[in-house]
């Protein structure tokens, strides 16, 4: 049986996006291949299949000139698997120079040359033109044809010009595929342009680390760098891979992975993450993670690989465009062709010519270049802001989500928690529950068991380590051990029912720990933990965008939850809830969800796992150090602060409503001049102009989605 391998490659000289979805399409008929996405924004394809050389000749057979390249896990580029040529844009403009002159010479002089008795004449000027401008548009559509394909817009331009020249339309031949080109060259540059604008984004992979050898600092790939070793950072340079900082104190722009400006204080102990920017002083680095691991390849992965994930709205138009196309050809050839046969006065040249018009104003390049484009530029936006969006059906699903629910600890609340006060009960003193407390939380990783730890450290009390055994979690309600010999535990209000322990309060507006000594209550510990300082503008900012309820779930008690919900503004809350109790809760919230709309959740991405995968939505707070939340979540952000989800949700519905204003745009416009064509009110020049001008703007549209708006 043979292996399936998943490969991602880089495409060059593909620049029309309808050949793109015919690539596309052809690869997923291929026998052998599982999965095939094109993307014709960033230029990649996304290929898995048994035969890899079998599914390359597929794209050299249907478009020979596209060059595809294996992207390599550092960014480079190994193997061509095709003849490259260059798009030489100013030999371009240079054609289309020379024949806008042959056309302007040919539209003046057209009543002398009627007179000439030689009237080949004009037609070796017009033809001239014609050919200098469109003999590539002749190549494009006569290999369409060896290929048994009928259907593209070179096809259709020729088609169109050849039958304008027919009925001696001349002018109008000549100036279609003059501005046919024009209009293609602009296409390209503002699609290059855009594409740029991206790669400008995902250009903070460093290409470089300096490794402390025996003798000297040896420059190596960062993909060679392993873990350990230790890496020089310059003034001005990226940050290699991650690592900890083990000599110097420096600033580090960390703008290229999480959006924020605000630069980062660093030391020796300080964590750094690679494509972050040193820009005060030399750092020694000792890796922790590998290339491929770090900060920055993921950015890179996730954003890239975000093409495969393609929107609905983007399927369709694909879809669309393969059936609407051969559509309009047999409305122009009926068009064309029954009129004249049905009724007395019609002409031929007359309904050929409104056929020829609507063949010109049919091409979708409008849409099958703008729609991708568009959400390729709402992901690059968000990266540039330290949010990843792991594809543009996701950016569907955020535009429509109407709740977000929250997990409290470490989402809207720091998570760095301190011990606020000490209320010892039974005889036991302050020390004696302090002490007690935290040789149950010896071993533990809970923010909580760590601030009563360092708390006991602050204090100057000794904790025999030697004599804490037993140590066991009790999940969702505390922690046991042995410590000189009594049986401590460590928990919540529902560990005190679940055990049938005295005790005179339940609800307090802090996190508490209670302290049990061989089944005696020995008092409580109330640990304070703060809101975030962006949590409440957050909040406002995710109303303003069209989210109407905002609910919490939490572990913690209900007087602590209460607190927070209030001071937030909430909705609702529920608090005291187990691990399955969110995900419960969460499922009743979704099935009284209305369908039309989205529940998006954000949680730390590793206990709310189960929760991130079943919303619709599911964001994970702060989570690129985290694997459970790179696998889990649809949408990462890199840092901690909320307001990065209302930032994501606004991002979202732009780049949802700049799309629908394309799809609008480009089918109000073809469809009204497909009838004034139909009815004899528009010519092949207005046809050309409207055509054009329509994938121009939705081109130009569809960039701002890159561009960030207050």
């Amino acid at each position: 049986m043979s292996r399936i391998k998943t490969t991602r490659y880089r495409l060059k000289n593909l620049d029309c996006g309808s050949c793109a979805a015919k690539i596309e399409r052809e690869l997923l008929k291929t026998v052998g291949v599982e999965e095939a996405t094109v993307d014709f924004a960033s230029l990649t394809l996304h290929l898995k299949a048994t035969d890899i050389p079998k599914a390359l000749a597929v794209i050299t057979r249907i478009e020979p000139a596209v060059v595809v390249t294996l992207k390599t896990a550092s960014g480079g580029e190994l193997e061509s698997h095709a003849p490259s040529t260059d798009s030489a844009y100013r030999k371009e403009l240079v054609f289309i120079g020379i024949a806008a002159i042959i056309l302007v010479v040919q539209i003046v002089f057209e009543e002398r040359f009627h007179a000439l008795a030689w009237p080949w004449v004009e037609h070796v000027i017009a033809l001239s033109a014609y050919l200098l401008v469109g003999w590539n548009v002749l190549l494009g559509a006569a290999r369409t044809l060896r290929r048994g394909q009928w259907f593209d817009e070179n096809v259709l331009m020729v088609i169109a010009t050849v039958g304008a020249l027919a009925i001696h339309a001349l002018a109008e031949a000549v100036g279609v595929m003059l501005f046919f080109k024009v209009g293609e060259l602009l296409q390209n540059l503002a699609v290059s342009k855009s594409r740029r604008s991206v790669r400008a984004i995902l250009a903070a992979r460093p290409d470089r680390a300096l490794v402390k050898s025996a003798r000297a600092w040896v420059e190596k790939d960062p993909a060679q760098v392993n873990v350990g070793d230790i890496f020089l950072v310059k003034p001005g340079e990226k940050v290699a891979l991650d690592g900890a900082v083990v000599a110097g104190n420096s600033l580090l722009d960390t703008s290229p992975l999480t959006g924020e400006s605000v630069p980062l204080r660093v030391g020796p102990g300080a964590a750094v993450m690679a494509g972050t920017i040193n820009s005060h002083a030399a750092l020694e680095v000792r890796a922790t993670k590998p290339f491929a691991a770090s900060s920055i390849a993921r950015v890179l992965e996730l954003v890239e690989n975000a093409a495969t994930r393609k929107a609905a709205t983007e399927k369709f138009i694909t879809t669309f465009a393969r059936y609407y196309t051969p559509a309009v050809v047999a409305i122009a050839a009926a068009i064309a062709l029954v009129p004249p046969l049905v009724m007395h006065d019609a002409l031929f040249s007359t309904w050929i010519y409104r056929a020829l018009v609507l063949l010109v104003i049919s091409c979708p390049c409008a849409l099958v270049i703008s729609i991708p484009l568009g959400y390729f530029g709402g992901i690059g936006r968000a990266s540039h802001n330290g949010i990843l969006i792991k594809g543009s059906m996701y950016i569907d699903a955020l535009a429509k989500v109407t709740t977000v629910v929250f997990d409290k600890t470490g989402t809207l609340t720091r998570g760095v928690f301190t011990l606020d006060q000490l209320v010892p009960a039974n005889g036991y003193s302050a020390n004696d529950l302090l002490r007690y407390a935290a040789a149950a939380e010896l071993h533990t990783t809970h923010p909580i068991g760590k601030s009563i730890l360092e708390a006991l450290h602050a204090r100057g009390l000794e904790l025999d380590a030697s004599q804490v055994s037993d140590h066991g979690a009790i999940p969702g309600r505390g922690v046991s051990a042995t410590y000189q010999g009594k049986k401590i535990l460590v928990g919540n209000d529902s560990l005190l029912h679940e055990k049938g322990i005295d005790h005179t309060l339940c609800d307090f507006d802090r996190s508490v720990a209670h302290v049990i000594v061989d089944d005696q209550y020995a008092g409580h510990v109330l640990i304070g933990d703060q809101l975030k300082p962006d949590a409440l503008q957050a909040m406002a900012q995710l109303r303003a965008t069209g989210v109407n309820k905002l609910i919490m779930l939490t572990g913690d008690n209900e007087c602590t939850a209460a607190g927070v919900a209030n001071t937030l503004g909430l909705d609702a809350f529920h608090a005291g809830l187990l691990p399955e109790d969110k995900l419960r809760i969460f499922e009743e919230l979704s099935a009284d969800h209305p369908q039309d709309e989205k529940l998006a959740f954000v949680g730390d991405g590793i206990n709310d796992a189960p929760v991130l995968a079943r919303a619709d939505v599911g964001i994970a707070m702060g989570g690129l150090g985290s694997e459970a939340a790179i696998e889990t979540a649809d949408v990462v952000l890199m840092t901690d602060a909320p307001l990065k989800i209302a930032k994501a949700v606004m991002i979202a519905r732009d780049t949802r409503r700049i799309v629908m204003q394309n799809i609008v745009l480009a089918l109000s416009v073809k469809g009204i001049f497909m009838l004034l064509g139909a009815i004899g009110m528009a010519s092949m020049w207005a046809a050309v102009f409207a055509d054009v001008g329509t994938a121009l703007l939705a081109l130009l549209n569809a960039t701002r989605t890159l561009r960030d708006r207050a």
